[in-house]
C-alpha cells in the first residue's frame, strides 16, 4: 500500500515542477522529497516521473497516480484544518498542584494569565506539601522541587533558585549579626519543619568550597512558609525563606539577608507529567507558557 505522505510529497513535486520548489514548499530537505518519490515508486514497483537535469515528466501510470495523491493531499489538508480548528479552542479542566509556598506570588499569576488567552478552560489547583500522585489524585501537571524520583515521570525546568537566609533590620538592631553558621547558634532560628524536634541547614561558601551543616532546634517551626514570613517580619529571629515568596519583602528593605557569603543550595522547580505518548493540548501549552513567563515574574533570582 503507498504512504499517504509519500503521496502528499508526489503530488507537491508534480505542482511544483521541481524538486527543490517541492521541497521548499514542504519545508524539508531535497534529499528527503527525493528519497520519498523513490521509496513510492518502489512500493508501487513502477516509475511515475521521468527526471533530467532540467525537466520532470509524468509517465502514464504517474498521471494517473498524480489524480488520487492529489485527492490524498486534499483530504490530508482537511484533517489537520479540522484537527488544528478543534485543538485552537481550547477547553475542558486543567488540574494543577504545588506546595503551599508558590500558591500566591507563582501560580496564581500563571493561571489567571493563562486562563485569559484560554478563557474555555478551567484550572483545578490542589496546594498540598505530600507527594501528589498523578493518576490517583486525578492531577494533570505538579510543580516540584528538586530531582524527580520516579522515572515515568517527565520534567520542564521553570526556575532555578535557592532559598535566602533572612531577618528583619529591627531584629538584626538588637543583636550582633551572625558571620558565620555555627554563629547563628547564639540566635533564635526559624525553620521550615514537619513535627521535628531538631532541623538541619547545610551552608556552601560563595568560595565554592567550604561548607557547613548546622544541626538546630528552632524557636519557632512551621510546615508553611507563608506563616514563617510574617513572624520574620515581626522580628522573631532568623530564618529562611524562598525567594519566590513574597519576593517585595526584600526588595523594599523589609527583611534582608543574612550571612550573604554563605548559601542554601540551589535546586531546580520543575512542571511534572506523567511520560505518556499523547500529553494533552492545554498541558503542553502552560507548560511551555510557564517556562517562558516564571523566569519575568521573579528575572533576580540568588542561584
Amino acid at each position: 500500500m503507498a504512504d499517504l505522505n509519500s503521496l502528499v510529497v508526489f503530488a507537491k513535486v508534480v505542482e511544483a515542477n521541481s524538486f527543490s520548489e517541492a521541497a521548499r514548499r514542504l519545508n524539508m530537505p531535497i534529499s528527503t522529497v527525493s528519497r520519498r518519490i523513490a521509496e513510492l515508486e518502489d512500493q508501487l514497483g513502477v516509475r511515475l516521473l521521468e527526471r533530467s537535469t532540467r525537466t520532470l515528466r509524468l509517465t502514464e501510470l504517474g498521471r494517473e497516480v498524480f489524480e488520487h495523491a492529489v485527492r490524498g493531499a486534499q483530504l490530508r489538508d482537511a484533517i489537520e484544518s479540522v484537527v488544528s480548528s478543534r485543538l485552537s479552542d481550547i477547553s475542558g479542566t486543567l488540574r494543577l498542584s504545588a506546595p503551599p509556598s508558590l500558591s500566591d506570588t507563582l501560580l496564581t499569576p500563571l493561571a489567571i494569565v493563562f486562563q485569559r488567552q484560554y478563557p474555555n478552560l478551567r484550572i483545578q489547583i490542589l496546594v498540598t506539601e505530600r507527594f501528589v500522585e498523578h493518576i490517583a489524585d486525578g492531577v494533570d501537571l505538579v510543580f516540584r522541587l528538586g530531582a524527580l524520583r520516579d522515572s515515568s515521570l517527565v520534567a520542564k525546568r521553570i526556575l532555578t533558585y535557592r532559598h535566602q537566609l533572612v531577618a528583619s533590620p529591627g531584629y538584626l538592631k538588637t543583636c550582633k549579626p551572625p558571620r558565620t553558621p555555627q554563629d547563628l547558634l547564639d540566635h533564635r532560628l526559624l525553620a521550615f519543619s514537619h513535627w521535628k524536634p531538631d532541623s538541619t541547614w547545610t551552608f556552601v561558601h560563595k568560595n565554592g568550597k567550604d561548607k557547613e551543616t548546622l544541626t538546630f532546634q528552632p524557636s519557632l517551626a512551621m510546615n508553611d512558609f507563608a506563616g514563617l514570613a510574617p513572624a520574620l517580619l515581626m522580628g522573631s529571629g532568623i530564618g529562611e525563606l524562598p525567594p519566590i515568596m513574597q519576593p517585595h519583602l526584600l526588595r523594599e528593605g523589609r527583611l534582608v539577608e543574612v550571612m550573604p557569603d554563605w548559601h542554601f543550595r540551589t535546586f531546580n522547580l520543575s512542571l511534572v507529567h506523567l511520560g505518556n505518548r499523547h500529553v494533552s493540548k492545554p498541558c503542553r501549552l502552560f507548560k511551555d507558557f510557564a517556562a517562558q513567563m516564571a523566569p519575568t515574574l521573579f528575572p533576580d533570582l540568588p542561584s
